[in-house]
C-alpha cells in the first residue's frame, strides 16, 4: 500500500504551505445522511499522514456520536474565515493510505453532481466493500532493531536468550515477525517480548494478504495479422494514444469482424509504454472468455466483477493500485479500477443496458468512462455491431470518431437470417410447442451434420403466467403488480422482482377450479421441450437460475466450446460477444418478448438482441444460419435485424425519436416516487411535479415534463409507484431545477423518491 500512497500523493500537500495563523481543515463527506460536507480540524498527530481519499472517524452532532466518513479535501484556512464557530477535531484515521487518487476523487465529485447523488454515497459505491474492510488480510507485527540500539549492541548486558534473539534480529536484512525470530533464535516468545518491553526492539503492525495473487502463467499467443479495415481502426486509436488526447473512437463492426484483436493490439502499444488499460464487458458470462484471451497475450491481467468474493476483489484492487497490472477486465464497476498509469479505456458491446447501474448512484459506465478519460487525457474505444443510438448520434455529429468494420474475418459471409411467422404456424395447427416445424427441421439437420445449436429465449422459468380459465384469476405477487412465474424445479411460483415464492397452486386459489392453466413460455419449459424432441442430444440451459455458482459461466462455455454440448438453451447471456466456430444454427424462439414493452427503446433492444445472437453463428468454415420466430415479421426492427442492416434501423428509428423528443434528440431524466399508500404517494408525486414544472416555466421553457402517472409496474415490493419523465436540451439547468426542488420538498413519511439521470429502465 505504500506504493499506492506514493502514486496517489502526486499533488502538493496543503500542510506544506506557510501556515501563519492558518488552521489545517479537512472536508469530510458521509456515506449516510446527513451526508455533509462537514469541516473538521486536523490534529497535530495526523498532519503528516492524513490525505484526501482516506477514511476518518469524526464526532457528529450534539451527542458527538462517532461516524466514519471520507476525507475529500485538506486545506489551510485563515482563522478569521472560520468565524466564531469552533470546528471539531478528527478523532482517528481508518486507513493508512488513500483508497482513492486525486483524479478518482474528482471523478466521484462529478458523478455526485451529474447523477444527483450525495458524494459520500458515490464513494461508498466506488470503493468495494472488500477493499473497505480489507478482506483477506491479517494484522502482522514486524520487529526491527533501532539504529541507536544496534550501535551499542556489544555493550548491552542481557540474558543469553535475549542477547541471541537481539543479535539475530540485528543481523537480519529485513524485519521479522515474532514467530520468525523465535525460530531463528531457537527460543520462545518470552525473551522477545521482554526485549520489546525494554525498548530494545521496534514493533510495527501492518495488514498483509494471507494469500498472494497468482501470477499469470499461460503460454503467449502471437498477435494476428490485421486486415485493412482492422488496421485503419488500430491506426486511428494509436493516433489518439500518441497525441495523449481524450478522444473517443466508435468501432462499428459487424459480428465476427475482429474488433477484439484491434483492442488487444492497441493495448499492446499502451502496455509497451508502461501504462494500463481498462476493458469493460457487459455480462459476467463474457468475462471468462475475455480474460482468457487477454491472458494469452499479457502477463498481468486483473479481473473485477460482482461474482468475486470480497477477498478476491480486495486482492485484485490492491494489485491494480500497485501499478503492476497491465490490463483490467470486468463489468461496469471496473471503470473505477485504481489504475495509477491509465492509458486506454475499451468498452466492448457498448450498447448494452447492463452498463447502467440500477441503484444509487445510477451511473452509466460508458458516460463515466468518457468523463474519466477526459480528466486523465486518455482515449476511449467503444465497440459494437449494434451501437446505442446515443453513441451513433454523437458519431454522426462529429463528437466521436467513427471507424467501420464492414466485413468478417477471412471474408466469411454473415449468416442468412430467416423469419418464421408464428401467426401462420398457430393457424396451421402443425405445432403447439415452442419450436415451430421449420425450426425443428433445421435443428434435426444441424445435429445430423454434427453442428451445434443455440436457442435464445429471454424469459426464465417454466410458465410465465398462472391463470384460472374459470374465473380469470391471475396468480400475482402480493407485493408487486407482477404475475408469478412457474418454476418446475421445486414446483414453485416465483416473483422475479422481489423473490416472493409460493408452492405452485394445483387449483385456483380464488374459486378452487381444478383446471388452472399454466401459460407462457420460459427457458425451463423450452429445455423440457427440446429434451422431449431431441432425446439423444446433449442439452444445457444457461440463465440466472442455473448460473448462480462462481465459475458456472466459465464451465458451461468451456463444455460448449469443447463439443460436449449439442444444444445451448438460454437467455440474453448467451446472445453476445461469444465465439463458437461450430455453431451452425441459431434459433430465436420469440423475438417479440420485449418488442411491445411500454418503452421507447423497445425496438432498439429487439434489433440489438436479434442481431447479436445471429452473430453467434457462421464464425467457422462451416457457415451457419439463423431462424427468428416472431408474430411481427414486418416490424422494422425485425426486418433490419434479418438483413444485418444497422443503418437501415437507425435511419428509421432516429426520426421517430426526434419527432417525440426522445434521446438522443434530447436529454432525459426519470423520477420515481414510491410509498405504501397509493393516494399519499400519488398526491406527493403531483406536488413534486408541480414544483418542477414551476422551475421549468421560469428557467427552461423548452423542456417537457410528462406525468406523474402510475409506473408500468405500478406496485413493487409492497410500494405503489408513480413516475414522471423530464426531457430537454439543457441537462445542466434541468438537473439544477430538480436538485433545488427536491432539496426544498419534504416527502410524507414512508414516501421515497429517486431521480434517474439518463434513465434506461422505463418499467
Amino acid at each position: 500500500m505504500a506504493k499506492q500512497q506514493e502514486l496517489f500523493d502526486s499533488e502538493p500537500a496543503p500542510w506544506e504551505l506557510d501556515e501563519g495563523d492558518d488552521r489545517l481543515v479537512a472536508t469530510i463527506v458521509l456515506p449516510e445522511a446527513p451526508f455533509g460536507p462537514f469541516d473538521y480540524t486536523v490534529p497535530e498527530s495526523f498532519r503528516s499522514t492524513l490525505a484526501p481519499g482516506m477514511r476518518v472517524r469524526v464526532p457528529l452532532g450534539r451527542g458527538n456520536r462517532t461516524v466514519v466518513g471520507y476525507c475529500v479535501r485538506v486545506d489551510n484556512r485563515l482563522a478569521k474565515d472560520l468565524g466564531s464557530h469552533r470546528l471539531k477535531d478528527i478523532q482517528s484515521l481508518v486507513d493508512h493510505a488513500p483508497l482513492l487518487s486525486p483524479s478518482m476523487l474528482r471523478l466521484t465529485e462529478w458523478m455526485s453532481e451529474y447523477y444527483l447523488c450525495p458524494w459520500g454515497q458515490v464513494l461508498e459505491a466506488v470503493v468495494p466493500a472488500g477493499v473497505r474492510h480489507q478482506a483477506g488480510t491479517r494484522e502482522v507485527t514486524y520487529l526491527s532493531v533501532p539504529t541507536s540500539v544496534a550501535a551499542r549492541l556489544t555493550q548491552l548486558k542481557l540474558p543469553p536468550k535475549q542477547a541471541q534473539a537481539l543479535r539475530m534480529l540485528a543481523a537480519s536484512t529485513r524485519p521479522l515477525t515474532i514467530s520468525d525470530l523465535s525460530t531463528a533464535a531457537k527460543c520462545t516468545a518470552a525473551p522477545i517480548k521482554e526485549l520489546q518491553r525494554k525498548g530494545l526492539v521496534r514493533a510495527e503492525t501492518c495488514r498483509e494478504f494471507r494469500v498472494q495473487n497468482e501470477k499469470n502463467s499461460l503460454d503467449r499467443d502471437q498477435q494476428l495479422k490485421l486486415n485493412r479495415e482492422q488496421q485503419t481502426a488500430l491506426d486511428k486509436t494509436l493516433d489518439a494514444l500518441n497525441s495523449q488526447r481524450a478522444e473517443t473512437i466508435l468501432i462499428f463492426g459487424v459480428t465476427g469482424s475482429g474488433k477484439t484483436e484491434v483492442y488487444m493490439q492497441a493495448i499492446q502499444e499502451v502496455v509497451s509504454f508502461g501504462r494500463q488499460a481498462i476493458v469493460l464487458v457487459p455480462e459476467i458470462s463474457l468475462t471468462p472468455q475475455t480474460v482468457s484471451r487477454f491472458r494469452s497475450r499479457f502477463d498481468r491481467v486483473a479481473v473485477l466483477h460482482s461474482h468475486l468474493t470480497n477477498v478476491e476483489r480486495n486482492a485484485q484492487w490492491r494489485e491494480i493500485a500497485s501499478g503492476r497490472v497491465q490490463v483490467v477486465v470486468g463489468a461496469r464497476s471496473a471503470i473505477f479500477a485504481p489504475t495509477p498509469h491509465l492509458g486506454l479505456i475499451v468498452i466492448d458491446e457498448e450498447h448494452d443496458s447492463s452498463f447502467k447501474q440500477d441503484s444509487l448512484p445510477r451511473y452509466h459506465a460508458r458516460d463515466v468512462a468518457l468523463q474519466r478519460a477526459k480528466m486523465e487525457s486518455v482515449p476511449v474505444v467503444l465497440g459494437s455491431a449494434t451501437p446505442s443510438l446515443e453513441s451513433w448520434h454523437r458519431a454522426r455529429q462529429g463528437e466521436f470518431h467513427l471507424v467501420e468494420l464492414e466485413n468478417r474475418i477471412l471474408d466469411r459471409p454473415l449468416p442468412h437470417v430467416g423469419t418464421i411467422d408464428l401467426r401462420t404456424e398457430y393457424q396451421s395447427r402443425t405445432s403447439r410447442g415452442a419450436i415451430s416445424r421449420p425450426l425443428h427441421q433445421s435443428m434435426t439437420a444441424a445435429l445430423k451434420d454434427k453442428g451445434q445449436i443455440i436457442l435464445l429465449l429471454n424469459r426464465r422459468g417454466f410458465s410465465t403466467s398462472i391463470q384460472c380459465p374459470s374465473c380469470g384469476e391471475v396468480v400475482k405477487c402480493p407485493d408487486c403488480d407482477i404475475a408469478l412465474t412457474h418454476h418446475r424445479e421445486g414446483e414453485k411460483a416465483v416473483c422475479h422482482y422481489c423473490d416472493h415464492q409460493i408452492a405452485a397452486p394445483p387449483i385456483c386459489p380464488n374459486c378452487q377450479f381444478e383446471g388452472i392453466r399454466y401459460a407462457g413460455l420460459g427457458t425451463q419449459r423450452l429445455e423440457a421441450e427440446v429434451r422431449a424432441r431431441f432425446g439423444d442430444a446433449r442439452i444445457l440451459r444457461m440463465d440466472s437460475d442455473t448460473m448462480q455458482k462462481p465459475g458456472s459461466h466459465e464451465q458451461a462455455f468451456a463444455r460448449f466450446r469443447a463439443g460436449e454440448i449439442d444444444i445451448l438453451v438460454g437467455t440474453q447471456m448467451i446472445a453476445k460477444g461469444l465465439d463458437f466456430p461450430n455453431v451452425t444454427l441459431v434459433g430465436v424462439i420469440n423475438a417479440d418478448t420485449a418488442l411491445h414493452f411500454p418503452d421507447f427503446r423497445a425496438a432498439e433492444r429487439t434489433f440489438q438482441l436479434v442481431t447479436q445472437v445471429a452473430g453467434r453463428t457462421g464464425r467457422g468454415e462451416r457457415g451457419g444460419h439463423v431462424l427468428v420466430q416472431t408474430f411481427s415479421p414486418e416490424h422494422p426492427a425485425i426486418v433490419a435485424a434479418t438483413r444485418h442492416d444497422y443503418r437501415m434501423f437507425a435511419d428509421q428509428e432516429l426520426p421517430i425519436r426526434e419527432e417525440y423528443g426522445y434521446p438522443p434528440a434530447s436529454s432525459m431524466m426519470r423520477g420515481i416516487i414510491r410509498g405504501p399508500s397509493e393516494r399519499t404517494t400519488e398526491s406527493f408525486a403531483e406536488h413534486l411535479c408541480d414544483e418542477i414544472q414551476r422551475g421549468i416555466d421560469e428557467r427552461c421553457p423548452d423542456a417537457r415534463l410528462l406525468g406523474p402517472s402510475p409506473a408500468p409496474i405500478s406496485k413493487l415490493r409492497g410500494k405503489f409507484r408513480f413516475h414522471f419523465l423530464l426531457f430537454g436540451q439543457d441537462l445542466d439547468t434541468l438537473r439544477s431545477i430538480v436538485r433545488e426542488t427536491t432539496a426544498n420538498t419534504k416527502p410524507p413519511e414512508d414516501v421515497q423518491w429517486v431521480i434517474d439521470v439518463d434513465s434506461i429502465d422505463m418499467l
